[in-house]
């Protein structure tokens, strides 16, 4: 069992269906990162109903654990970051500035939570929260080299403002976020994860987002356009026409089950705009 500052191995693993070694090398940081990628989803519904985003070990382990939900970057990889404490893993987790979909022109602010694990074969980026992109396996401290991953491509760039890490979508090299590998602290996230999740300017105050990678394709879903992508990039696409569609698909594709009650305070109220968006 675990109290407040240490996580239940036993409760996160059967969570995300790994039952391997529980020794800290590369291989069981891969086989861990792809069992939680696929099995925790991104998704911003708590944010929307107005509920405060916390991220202390308990609170994250009742919520995507117990309670079989998912979050974003700041829940997902703090529970990450706990197993990986746990099993002896060395580490430190930095903080990025998102530019996937962004002009270039665009200042981003340092909104995203990523971590470097040092191990004997040298140092890694883990991350298991970023939304339809989320990565699936970790990926070599090591710049100007394409790296395969269980999904698509990665690489690492060098960048004015650090490093930049970018996907390969359908042939096409993208930006995903850059970051420096200066450290952070609880502190600072508790500041980043207030402004995610309340100022009228962020983007998960005003949409709703899931993503989920499965193998050999991606799950996303945005207001009321879900989409099934595979890795060559061509996706099948819906519109949800009602809250109990959205609901449906929550629950049938990430694993998110809601009460009546997440419906009023996630969905409804936001439905007959998101439709008006995709319209």
């Amino acid at each position: 069992m675990s109290d407040d500052t240490t996580i239940d191995l036993d409760a996160y693993f059967a969570r995300i269906g790994y039952d391997g070694p529980r020794t800290p090398t590369l291989e069981t940081l891969k086989a861990i990162h792809h069992a939680h990628a696929l099995t925790i989803p991104f998704e911003n519904l708590d944010v929307l109903a107005k509920r405060p985003i916390n991220l202390d070990l308990a609170s994250l382990q009742k919520k995507l654990v117990a309670d079989r939900r998912g979050g974003y970057c700041f829940e997902v990889n703090a529970l990450f970051a706990a197993a990986l404490r746990a099993l002896g893993f060395e580490f430190t987790t930095l903080i990025g500035r998102v530019r996937w979909m962004a002009p270039e022109e665009a200042d981003t602010a340092r909104l995203h939570m990523l971590i470097r694990v040092d191990l004997p074969e040298g140092s890694y980026i883990a991350d298991v929260g970023f939304g339809g992109l989320t990565m699936t396996g970790p990926i070599r401290f090591e710049t100007g080299i394409e790296q395969q991953t269980p999904h698509e491509p990665r690489r690492l760039l060098t960048h004015e403002d650090g490093f930049e890490l970018q996907a390969k979508i359908a042939g096409e090299w993208t930006p995903i976020y850059r970051f420096t590998l200066e450290p952070h602290r609880e502190t600072d996230y508790e500041v980043a994860n207030w402004y995610t999740s309340t100022h009228p300017s962020s983007i998960f105050v005003q949409v709703l987002i899931a993503g989920l990678p499965q193998e050999g394709k991606w799950l996303s879903l945005l207001n009321c356009d879900f989409k099934i992508r595979g890795l060559d990039g061509k996706a099948e696409a819906r519109k949800l026409e009602s809250v109990d569609e959205i609901a449906e698909v929550l629950g049938t594709y990430f694993g998110i089950q809601l009460s009546e009650e997440d419906k009023a305070l996630a969905i409804a109220p936001y439905f007959e705009q998101w439709r008006a968006m995709s319209a």
